[in-house]
């Protein structure tokens, strides 16, 4: 009898984390553009730049847990192996992601601080990084939108390439990630 084993999945808490920080970053993103529908200075665009920077600091607080599952538990190798230049791709696009995670809140904050910004994160004050400097705020926030604009293309390559992965190569590395198994591969096949 031949039994065919499920498909290797990651761990639990890297899923969870993956998607979740998904979902933060689509509200990061979402929050900073619906202000725009409303006039300066009023509630809901008060309130959707307060999500914004909430959204944005979740997303700082978890990228550190999600370093050290990762660092526990490597991710899983790709099967067939992909090729070196594949390799060095998928690990740069990674990287980027991280140092995109990392460096985006902590430009957000210094920004804030510069501009003498009261921030808060879920009602609790977070102490500012630099003092108050408009010129330097301004460089930095310019610098914060033009790197969120990147990320767009940064978020949209990974994506990309997880469905290149299921669609063209065919193989598991989309359906390892999600939270359930896809039935053709879950399924152990029992053979007489």
């Amino acid at each position: 009898m031949t039994i065919t084993k499920p498909a290797a999945r990651h761990a639990p808490a890297s899923i969870a984390l993956h998607w979740l920080m998904f979902l933060l970053l689509v509200a990061v993103y979402a929050t900073i553009e619906l202000r725009e529908y409303f006039p300066k200075g009023s509630g809901p665009r008060e309130a959707l730049k307060a999500w914004h920077f909430t959204a944005g600091l979740t997303v700082f607080a978890l990228v550190w847990l999600r370093l050290i599952i990762r660092l526990l538990k490597p991710p899983l190798l790709i099967l067939p192996r992909l090729s070196k230049w594949q390799r060095h791709v998928s690990n740069g696009v990674h990287i980027a992601l991280y140092v995109f995670m990392i460096g985006m809140p902590l430009l957000g904050w210094l920004s804030l601080s510069a501009e003498g910004k009261l921030l808060r994160w879920f009602g609790i004050h977070i102490p500012a990084l630099v003092g108050r400097d408009d010129a330097f705020a301004e460089r930095i926030g310019e610098l914060h939108e033009t790197i969120g604009s990147a990320g767009y293309v940064l978020i949209g390559f990974h994506a990309a390439a997880a469905l290149f992965h299921h669609y063209v190569l065919k193989d598991d590395v989309l359906m390892r990630m999600f939270p359930w198994r896809s039935r053709a591969r879950s399924e152990a096949k029992v053979k007489a």
